[in-house]
């Protein structure tokens, strides 16, 4: 288990995370969501023990993070630039990997190999972004990390590979109870995995749900009615937005799917449908009904 408590950040008098408290449990797919700026990197590299927090705890299985080689040796962190040693060739790094982590499998790296198709006597400088970060996926995955943290981890795949790269993880998550944190303001990258989503602004969490819980409270709903819509109808109900096209009502609705059904249903529409909702909407209506401006928040 992944644990922070009152993580506090600063640079040059700045305040870039704001008393962080969360826990990410082992075996789960933890989706970090928010606007370029939010913190996210920030939040990142202090949960990976890159950077020192000034006022807080991170902790992995109650031991602290930062400065500690038998946490570190179990977590690999893949940030949005990658780096590896200019003239190394994936050879070599699989080389300096294999001495770094003490978990590296070489059959998995041989495995993995025939999954990414790389000329493993090429240097990494020589590859496109896009085949880059398969070559930080490839060592990171045959380091058989416990925590692997990502920070915009499909920027440059290529739907296909981005395909394969996410059934390695979840694999991983599955059959080795891996731990996996990932960065990204685009939601549609991350929906599919992501089990837990939480969304920073500004430095403060401003919302942590269970995926499945997340889109079982909230709704997508098209009403109409003979006449017009009762006005005892829109009280009872808990909308979030609402638009009207021609003689139908839009409504965002937080609440239970058979509540919902059943207070609409009572005042007998000529048109009812409950649709689904992508996890982007959910988080535009969410935070749009606690007040913020959503169009800085995601992207």
């Amino acid at each position: 288990m992944i644990e922070l408590r009152g993580v506090e950040k600063s640079f040059q008098n700045q305040r870039v995370l704001n008393d962080i408290t969360l826990q990410i449990k082992t075996g789960s797919i933890y989706g970090l969501l928010g606007s370029n700026g939010a913190g996210k990197t920030t939040l990142l590299k202090v949960m990976a023990g890159i950077l020192k927090q000034e006022e807080g705890s991170v902790q992995v299985n109650e031991a602290p993070v930062f400065e500690n080689p038998e946490v570190k040796n179990k977590m690999v962190f893949i940030p949005d630039r990658l780096y590896f040693f200019p003239h190394y060739t994936i050879e070599q790094m699989s080389k300096f990997y294999q001495n770094i982590y003490s978990g590296w499998d070489q059959p998995r790296f041989e495995e993995l190999k025939n999954i990414f198709g790389l000329d493993i006597k090429k240097k990494v400088s020589q590859f496109s972004k896009g085949m880059q970060r398969q070559v930080a996926f490839w060592l990171a995955l045959s380091a058989m990390p416990d925590i692997l943290v990502l920070d915009e981890p499909f920027d440059g795949l290529d739907p296909v590979v981005r395909k394969k790269v996410k059934n390695l993880l979840i694999r991983d998550v599955a059959e080795r109870q891996m731990t996996i944190v990932i960065s990204s303001h685009n939601l549609r990258e991350v929906e599919d995995i992501c089990d837990y989503v939480g969304i920073i602004h500004n430095g403060d969490i401003l919302l942590e749900k269970d995926l499945d819980d997340l889109k079982a409270d909230i709704h997508k709903v098209q009403a109409a009615f003979r006449n017009h819509v009762p006005a005892k109808l829109k009280q009872e109900l808990t909308l979030l937005h609402e638009e009207k096209r021609g003689s139908v009502r839009l409504w965002i609705v937080r609440g239970k799917e058979e509540v919902i059904t059943e207070k609409v249903g009572a005042y007998n529409p000529v048109v009812f449908d409950l649709l689904p909702l992508t996890l982007e909407e959910i988080f535009i209506y969410e935070m749009g009904g606690v007040g913020y401006n959503v169009e800085n928040i995601l992207v």
